[in-house]
């Protein structure tokens, strides 16, 4: 028998967007996708203090968690918010935390 507890899936929902916001620098890309639509990851890279190769591994951590998406148009990456799961995010922190 184990003891591993079950959580609702919205409380695992949650503390996975909650996860990829957990860095200063995933909140910045965010707000920038929040503000330009979309843009290229060399772009964001010459917003943040980073290498390109640490905004790369943000940028997977926030498209893992579903905020983001990714379209290749080679040899870039073009990434935007994903607006489903952006006002899926926000409903279930409402939800969970109140307004």
């Amino acid at each position: 028998m184990t003891n591993a507890v079950k959580y609702k899936e919205e409380n695992n929902e949650i503390a996975g967007f909650c996860k990829a916001l957990a860095h200063p620098a995933r909140i910045t890309i965010l707000r920038l996708l929040l503000e330009i639509d979309s843009c290229y990851c060399g772009d964001i890279v010459k917003e943040l203090p980073l290498a390109q190769s640490t905004v790369s591994q943000h940028l997977k951590e926030l498209k893992n968690a579903g905020l983001i998406k990714g379209s290749i148009s080679p040899p870039q990456v073009k990434y935007c918010i994903d607006k489903k799961k952006w006002e899926k995010a926000k409903q279930a922190f409402r939800q969970a935390f109140g307004d």
